[in-house]
């Protein structure tokens, strides 16, 4: 995410020695940073989606070239050294709005489209599935399309901090995975990798959209904020496995597909039921997130419980487990939302120790909020 800063100075880390200089030369001729095959797909379609109003990072623009070269700049801390990590997604800045967004290549004639834009049609708190801004054709190959999509970041990068953190978390998710099943759309790949956040609140500043811990120029390294406080939005994404059927038919699927390989139904003979797999995969998610790692997370386990169940008969619905949720948040202590997250295992002088601290930065960001 990229925001408009003034210009800083570039910090002494950021120059090479003459030696250095001409090390990083060599590597630059012999094609160290060139662009990787599936980047040059991306600087291909870079006038098409200049046209459609998205501008694509330097790097990506047609006859690039590095601007490090000449200059006793390290590459390592220029901008445009910074090479995607995700050949499917790229990010790019909407030139009316400076929005930077999220743009998906995908195949058509799959139901990922179809499901994605259905959900967009809805305006309900409930939905957390990540909304479509625009579909466009890819000018280069008509079997596949460009999927405009706001940008998010990875629901656990920065980490989660507090036990409201946690509760903010989980209300957020059961809710979104009750709308879908409302709708009989079960997404079968629920998994960390597959629920982002839009995190703008933590960035102030902005950062770059693909090293999340430095400012929009790739060099100045930053620390978000904490989340508590703050109104973080969670979303599914990636449903290139969903399945949605009709009022009436039987809901069943066939295949072991998915992030999560520890469902126990999943089956390539057997068909199982999709939604139940829904329902073990995100309460193996918060097992595995929040009540493995981190103590004081006993008021997770009797939702984990119903999640997880073998027998997927005996899982909960959706319904249900929103319901047994917010009973449970009910009763928790709200002063307990500020408890700092500490790991299991942690020795007893460090967690005194990091929880002072985390007291001391909890003061000291209530204060600024209240200046700014």
């Amino acid at each position: 995410m990229a925001a408009s800063q003034k210009p800083k100075q570039l910090p002494i880390y950021a120059y090479l020695s003459d030696a250095a200089v001409e090390r990083y030369a060599r590597k630059t001729r012999e094609g160290m940073f060139d662009l990787a095959s599936f980047e040059v797909f991306w600087q291909r379609h870079h006038k098409f989606l200049e046209d459609a109003g998205y501008l694509l990072r330097p790097r990506y623009r047609p006859n690039w070239k590095p601007s490090w070269i000449g200059t006793n700049l390290d590459p390592t801390y220029c901008e445009d050294s910074i090479m995607l990590e995700t050949y499917q997604v790229m990010d790019a800045t909407r030139a009316d709005t400076n929005e930077v967004v999220t743009i998906k290549s995908f195949t058509k004639d799959t139901q990922e489209l179809q499901i994605a834009q259905f959900f967009s049609t809805f305006k309900d708190p409930m939905n957390h599935c990540v909304p479509v801004h625009e579909i466009l054709p890819d000018p280069f190959d008509h079997e596949k399309a460009l999927m405009v999509m706001p940008y998010l970041q990875p629901c656990n990068n920065p980490q989660w901090s507090t036990l409201g953190d946690v509760v903010d978390f989980v209300t957020q998710t059961l809710e979104g995975l009750t709308f879908m099943h409302r709708h009989r759309v079960a997404h079968c790949d629920i998994a960390t990798l597959n629920i982002m956040m839009d995190a703008k609140p933590l960035y102030p500043e902005g950062h770059h959209p693909v090293h999340l811990n430095y400012a929009p120029d790739g060099l100045h390294r930053i620390t978000p904020l904490p989340r508590a406080g703050r109104s973080i939005r969670y979303f599914y994404i990636d449903f290139g496995l969903a399945l949605q059927f009709q009022p009436g038919v039987t809901p069943t699927a066939l295949g072991i597909v998915g992030r999560d390989r520890e469902v126990p139904e999943l089956s390539d003979t057997v068909p199982y039921n999709p939604f139940k797999v829904d329902i073990f995969a995100l309460g193996n998610l918060y097992s595995q997130e929040f009540e493995q790692k981190y103590t004081n997370m006993e008021f997770l386990v009797p939702l984990v419980e119903l999640m997880t169940q073998r027998e997927p008969t005996q899982r909960a619905d959706a319904e249900q487990l929103l319901l047994k949720w917010e009973e449970i948040r009910r009763d928790l202590n709200k002063s307990s939302f500020r408890w700092r997250l500490a790991p299991k295992g942690e020795p007893a002088i460090e967690r005194v120790l990091n929880d002072t601290v985390a007291v001391a930065w909890h003061g000291i960001n209530h204060l600024k909020s209240l200046v700014s």
